[in-house]
């Protein structure tokens, strides 16, 4: 990991609904102020897939994101960025065809183009690429946010936060759309694991308001579940939305793959768990994917491996 992360932690706030103050709430829930200090360059990575429409399920909302922009003014920081590198669109297309080009115009925010450099480039532990090129925003920024919605994904089982940071990152110039010309895709939850382990996320932001379900990342069913869950150990956090999918985290190779490697907390007994209770969120969320209730942790939190009965 380039640098550790601002709060080591695990926290996981979940709420309802995306619209008003609800993200604001929950980052108040947790040690924000840990994380985003005044003077800091705060850099924000939204999923953009591709131009389809937030309604969708396929990109977060512009909406929400202009308010998470005004919550980390709150914090005083010397620069926030927009930066993103889209894998199956030009991300100047995306930011006009779903109107974040306003939102970062009205906010007078900056905005860098990851599919772009000037790189830096770093060594990682994959079968096919053992240096990978990043643009060098990576090391100027104190805090990295991912903000992502829930959803299946027809490769990597799910996209949530760290997948999200794994693929908007790398950049499309060299890697090509969608990214997959230099081997990123031949073993994907290895390059996931590996960014994952390279790239501190300090602040994981999961929509459940324009999520998805069936064949993500761009043409499953839409589920509107009106949830959000943030958190400050990203694999926490993504353990907590893969439980909303219906998986534990054994069933998420490179998630399994992190905990293994210390990375974060993958046992949500583990948690400061804060907000809405998670067997309630996974019921809501079961709910409005399939109109079916489907709660792994019924009665209780289920740890990472089933333990062994005497």
């Amino acid at each position: 990991m380039i640098r550790k992360r601002r709060f080591n932690e695990p926290q996981v706030g979940i709420g309802e609904g995306i619209e008003g103050d609800v993200i604001s709430g929950l980052l108040d829930m947790l040690s924000s102020d840990e994380i985003i200090s005044s003077g800091d360059t705060v850099t924000i990575t939204p999923n953009w897939v591709n131009t389809n429409a937030p309604e969708t399920g396929t990109v977060v909302g512009p909406q929400s994101l202009q308010k998470l922009i005004k919550y980390v003014k709150g914090k005083n920081p010397g620069r926030i960025v927009i930066a993103t590198g889209s894998g199956g669109a030009d991300n100047k297309e995306v930011m006009k065809k779903t109107g974040y080009q306003k939102v970062i115009y009205e906010e007078g925010v900056d905005f860098v183009d990851l599919n772009f450099g000037p790189y830096e480039e770093f060594e990682i532990d994959h079968p096919i690429i053992k240096k990978i090129k990043l643009n060098k925003l990576l090391t100027e920024s104190d805090s990295i946010i991912s903000y992502t919605q829930i959803k299946h994904h027809e490769e990597s089982t799910v996209s949530l936060g760290i997948k999200n940071i794994a693929l908007a990152w790398p950049p499309a110039e060299l890697h090509g759309f969608p990214k997959a010309n230099l081997g990123i895709h031949e073993y994907l939850h290895e390059f996931i694991t590996e960014m994952g382990k390279l790239i501190p996320i300090d602040l994981t932001i999961l929509s459940g308001d324009n999520g998805m379900v069936g064949t993500g990342p761009s043409k499953g069913k839409p589920v509107d579940a009106n949830l959000v869950v943030v958190g400050t150990d990203p694999v926490a956090t993504d353990v907590v939305g893969a439980r909303l999918l219906g998986f534990r985290q054994q069933a998420v190779h490179y998630l399994h793959n992190l905990i293994r490697a210390n990375i974060g907390e993958g046992d949500l007994r583990k948690v400061e768990l804060k907000g809405m209770p998670l067997n309630k969120a996974e019921e809501k969320f079961s709910l409005a994917a399939y109109e079916y209730k489907i709660i792994l942790d019924k009665s209780e939190i289920l740890p990472v491996h089933l333990e062994r009965k005497a």
